[in-house]
């Protein structure tokens, strides 16, 4: 039956990776990129012409080391250097936490502070609506006073004067 064999799907990039660390962590050498080309098909099942953007990426993430000899660049791991790397990073990610947290810390206070002489009470609710309700007047007072900016004598000066230009 064809149609319940399933296809082999290729590998994501991060599977390549993790592959590609272990050759070199089981082989403890240094490769050429051809090297790597040729190796990482047959004994990790990464193909050929992904190696390239594989080791790449595990260069940028300091997980492989390359050095430029002559004409020739040469990549290397080793185990240990996966450890300190990991070690690094969650040093990293700890400092990170503990400044979110004091963060956070600082804001609680900060929010407490604005709080302080704003408690909920039955003066402070209507004080509240008073001001809300004068706000609403004010700009139906702004609203009613801009009909009659056509008799405003600065306004009328202004097309006096633009229809004197013209």
């Amino acid at each position: 039956n064809n149609f319940t064999m399933s296809k082999k799907r290729g590998l994501s990039l991060e599977e390549k990776r993790k592959k590609l660390l272990e050759l070199f962590y089981e082989k403890k050498e240094f490769f050429q990129l051809k090297e790597l080309e040729r190796i990482a098909p047959k004994e990790k099942g990464i193909t050929s012409m992904s190696v390239k953007e594989v080791l790449q990426s595990l260069v940028d993430d300091n997980l492989v080391d390359s050095d430029k000899i002559g004409t020739s660049i040469y990549y290397w791991a080793f185990p240990s250097k996966a450890v300190m790397a990991r070690k690094n990073q969650i040093d990293k990610l700890n400092s990170e936490v503990e400044d979110g947290i004091k963060k956070i810390k600082e804001s609680v206070k900060i929010l407490a502070q604005c709080k302080c002489g704003k408690e909920e009470s039955e003066e402070r609710s209507q004080l509240i609506e008073s001001y809300e309700s004068i706000n609403l007047r004010h700009k139906e007072f702004e609203t009613e006073l801009s009909k009659y900016d056509e008799c405003n004598p600065k306004i009328l000066e202004e097309i006096k004067n633009h229809c004197s230009e013209i």
